[in-house]
């Protein structure tokens, strides 16, 4: 396949090297871009990790709303997998969920200091530890699939190479619905608690 140019001839792209361009890129914009960025948007201010510290969480309704918001990202991802631009999408995700984590952290330590570090860190975990594997056998499945589909990797699939995408597909599901658990029932409490010493 070529786009602008260049030839995607191997079925393959390189997620993790994606995902640390992405990460630099995150921290670097939000360096560029302090002042828009952060002085006229409020993002994490001091205001809103106030309200924050004292708020209650529903954490059903924060599981549910993860779960199928998370879900959705991996069905719409397994899905743009088998069409022509899969391994650009996959390449594309790789790069946003980089950029997206070097930006966060990028603003927590912009705006305090190396504390922001610690409340980064505690503002993806525990459910992080499992959605980063997830991410990744996710981007691994859309290549697999989409060399099978337009490279002919082997011969057409059979069945049992099927029901092993299959079964892959089913275990970063799984992964994802762990992850939402900690997120809507186990992050609240960790975030929380570690405001408390902002």
């Amino acid at each position: 396949m070529r786009i602008m140019g260049r030839r995607f001839g191997s079925g393959r792209i390189p997620a993790l090297q994606l995902f640390a361009a992405g990460f630099l890129a995150g921290i670097l914009i939000m360096n560029i871009g302090e002042g828009i960025l952060l002085d006229k948007t409020g993002l994490f201010d001091e205001e809103v990790l106030y309200h924050m510290k004292y708020m209650t969480v529903d954490c059903n309704a924060l599981f549910c709303y993860v779960l199928r918001k998370r879900l959705m990202t991996v069905l719409v991802l397994a899905v743009l997998s088998t069409t022509y631009l899969g391994l650009v999408i996959c390449a594309g995700m790789a790069l946003w969920y980089g950029a997206a984590t070097g930006g966060l952290l990028a603003v927590m330590v912009l705006r305090y200091g190396m504390k922001g570090i610690l409340l980064a860190a505690a503002s993806m975990f525990p459910h992080y530890l499992i959605y980063f594997p997830a991410i990744f056998t996710l981007l691994a499945w859309g290549e697999g699939v989409y060399g099978s589909i337009y490279h002919r990797i082997g011969t057409e699939m059979e069945k049992s190479a099927l029901l092993k995408k299959a079964g892959q597909l089913a275990a970063v599901i799984g992964m994802t619905v762990a992850g939402c658990a900690l997120e809507g029932y186990v992050n609240p409490e960790v975030f929380l608690n570690l405001l408390k010493i902002f």
